[in-house]
């Protein structure tokens, strides 16, 4: 495999294998099987969350980084609610 910093498009090309092997992967899966990944993803993007507000936060105490979490998410909730902040795009 090439450097990536050796060629310009080596990353790109890596990347995009990358990809490619978990689209087949994931082809390959049954419905159950992907089911069961997407709650495993889920589950490891939450203590990635908690992980990095407890690292923010400088504590070992996961009930302290979760009530931050939910602060902050609460934050992002009331903005987009308030229509300070919308994923969706704005017609007019």
């Amino acid at each position: 495999m090439p450097n990536p910093h050796d060629h310009p498009t080596a990353l790109t090309d890596l990347q995009d294998s990358i990809y490619r092997e978990k689209v087949l992967r994931a082809r390959k899966m049954t419905r159950e099987e992907r089911f069961i990944t997407g709650v495993e993803l889920t589950n490891e993007v939450s203590r990635r969350i908690l992980q990095g507000a407890m690292a923010r936060l400088q504590t070992t105490d996961e009930s302290v980084a979760w009530a931050d979490v939910h602060r902050r998410a609460s934050r992002l909730r009331r903005t987009h609610d308030y229509g300070m902040y919308s994923f969706e795009k704005l017609t007019q």
